[in-house]
């Protein structure tokens, strides 16, 4: 299903009436959502787009990790947020990464942005935090992986964001599902592990195709030496 048909989540009406709240948005970021109409690119939706600005914006001069940069589109918005802050992000396909550069440095980020080849779960090993935002929207089977491994990189009181919990409205409504997707699979069993998390305080936001959001109110235990 495609990302950019009516919102199977919202009734027509709320979802008409909340898009016609969006303020404008500027040619760069109105380029890039078209880019990636055309070809078929998933970034995140305009709703979360403004989210994962203002979140960086609560930490104007701190540390943002993204995994999952596709054409830059989170990128931006994370870094226009954070205004001084810097952020990392991890992309495994280099022509994304090229095109992702492109945008960055017309967008006047690309200085305070780190780009970073690879597979998410090979190249997280060597990164060090600490963290005050993380984003995930990389591969859908990584993503309890990628939580694990970023937590502990994540500073107490810093938030969690991950995107695609509701996965076009079909783990909740099973006639939505297309026959042989395991990326819904990954994502129905992802969603209670994020959201009885001991380290996190968690909400699931019907927010684009689903926005989980955690802000992380204490250690992991590897963080404190373990396991024990």
């Amino acid at each position: 299903m495609s990302r950019r048909q009516p919102s199977p989540i919202l009734r027509p009406a709320q979802a008409k009436y909340l898009a016609s709240l969006r303020p404008f948005r500027d040619a760069l970021v109105a380029e890039m959502e078209k880019y990636a109409h055309e070809h078929d690119i998933p970034i995140a939706l305009p709703d979360l787009g403004r989210l994962l600005e203002a979140l960086a914006a609560s930490r104007p001069g701190g540390r943002i990790l993204e995994i999952g940069s596709a054409i830059g589109y989170g990128t931006l918005r994370l870094a226009r947020g954070a205004r001084e802050g810097q952020v990392v992000t991890i992309e495994r396909d280099p022509a994304r990464i090229a095109i992702a550069r492109q945008y960055l440095e017309t967008g006047g980020v690309m200085a305070r942005v780190e780009l970073l080849e690879g597979e998410a779960l090979e190249v997280l090993r060597g990164v060090r935090g600490p963290f005050d935002l993380v984003y995930i929207d990389g591969d859908k089977r990584d993503y309890r992986r990628c939580l694990d491994l970023t937590l502990p990189l994540l500073a107490i009181g810093g938030y969690v964001v991950v995107d695609n919990l509701l996965w076009h409205g079909s783990i909740a409504d099973p006639k939505l599902l297309t026959e042989g997707d395991t990326d819904a699979r990954e994502i129905e069993r992802f969603n209670p592990y994020f959201m009885i998390h001991p380290q996190l305080s968690t909400v699931l936001l019907p927010l684009g195709d689903g926005v989980g959001l955690g802000v992380k109110k204490k250690m992991t235990i590897r963080e404190m030496g373990g396991p024990f």
